[in-house]
């Protein structure tokens, strides 16, 4: 059993001071406000949240990433040990729970990977899945993936990477206007997974065909596909005027102007989700990585693909992007929101994560008042 009191809770669309959190068997139990707290029976062992992150410290869930590549010098596709040494990183900033994104590889490549993220998922529950940012997208917006992997999406290969997966493919981004794109959303969403249009030349009417199919998220909006122009509205104007559609936002300053992070959380309230799109140098020094097969110089804690420059992930977490976030002038509530809540359910695990009340996942973070993480709880175990 573990309280947290003293703390701002953050959760949901309201802050509630002096508030305490109760957590049992991994799960929320209780919580409250004031000297309640004391009345437990694991008083004594209470950790005061005040005390650990200074004045006007905030308690939120544990934050969600639904896109991300890996950190700590680690890259997810590098097998289940690279895995869990970059998730570790990631953790120590808040992500207690991450979906495990691949770049475009071999259909054989990444048959192999998704069974391994199966059996991992099995283990480390803190591992929700895989995320497929390919191989079936437009290579006019490739952006960090290598074009001559790139493929349609038959409907054998859709099949096979999800049979690998075992039901653990969460999401499988994909450029809907290829040949037999709709055709694949379907099979993906009718495999239980969310079917994402990303790395695309999708028109508005395109990209609206595919929500019709049942894609319901937008991989990091604004990148990799069509601008949103006043008489073009592109992928981008389509999601935020549907309300079945979240959008997956890059909040690290380099891939979005800030002035945009804004935009995109009122054009698209309650629907937007902060991801990291994080790759290997993520909390690692600068220098030269490896992202699938396409080497990345990184400087000044930008990636970039060394042949040709473009913009290869990032090296983003998940409090930095939240703190971008409300610098751009996005209210507290809705950006821990976007990387709670939202992305839960996003997914489809919103009765269990992404909140703070009795029945949910104990996975926490506690944050100083100036959005800093001190510590962090996953399934009730501080890590």
């Amino acid at each position: 059993m573990t309280t947290i009191h003293s703390v701002r809770l953050v959760d949901g669309a309201s802050i509630v001071d002096d508030a305490w959190v109760r957590f049992a068997e991994g799960l929320v139990v209780e919580s409250g406000t004031g000297t309640g707290w004391q009345e437990r029976p694991d008083a004594a062992t209470a950790v005061d949240g005040s005390a650990l992150a200074g004045a006007g410290a905030l308690l939120t869930p544990g934050f969600i990433d639904l896109h991300g590549h890996g950190g700590g010098g680690f890259s997810y596709d590098d097998g289940p040990d690279a895995i869990r040494a970059a998730r570790a990183l990631h953790r120590s900033h808040g992500t207690t729970r991450a979906v495990v994104s691949l770049v475009t590889a071999p259909v054989e490549t990444l048959e192999r990977q998704v069974a391994a993220i199966a059996d991992l998922a099995a283990t480390d529950p803190d591992v929700l899945g895989s995320h497929l940012e390919g191989p079936f997208l437009d290579p006019g917006h490739k952006g960090a993936h290598d074009p001559s992997l790139l493929r349609e999406p038959l409907p054998a290969s859709v099949e096979r990477l999800l049979a690998a997966g075992r039901g653990t493919v969460r999401q499988v981004t994909l450029a809907p206007e290829l040949p037999g794109g709709l055709d694949a959303v379907r099979l993906i969403v009718a495999a239980g997974a969310a079917a994402a249009v990303g790395h695309t030349d999708a028109d508005a009417a395109q990209a609206r065909a595919a929500f019709d199919a049942g894609a319901t998220i937008v991989t990091h909006a604004f990148n990799a596909m069509r601008p949103l122009h006043h008489r073009d509205p592109g992928p981008v104007g389509a999601a935020a005027s549907d309300e079945r559609v979240t959008l997956e936002v890059i909040a690290d300053g380099v891939h979005l102007d800030p002035a945009v992070v804004r935009i995109a959380f009122a054009a698209a309230p309650g629907r937007v989700a902060l991801v990291t799109d994080a790759m290997a140098a993520a909390g690692a020094p600068d220098g030269r990585y490896d992202l699938g097969p396409l080497a990345v110089d990184v400087v000044d804690g930008v990636a970039r693909l060394a042949g040709g420059g473009a913009i290869a992930g990032s090296t983003l977490t998940q409090d930095a992007a939240l703190r971008v976030a409300v610098s751009a002038g996005v209210p507290l509530t809705e950006a821990v929101a976007a990387l709670t809540s939202v992305p839960a359910r996003a997914i489809g695990r919103q009765a269990d994560l992404g909140r703070m009340t009795a029945g949910a996942m104990a996975d926490a973070v506690l944050l100083s008042a100036d959005l800093n993480v001190r510590a962090v709880w996953t399934a009730g175990g501080r890590d």
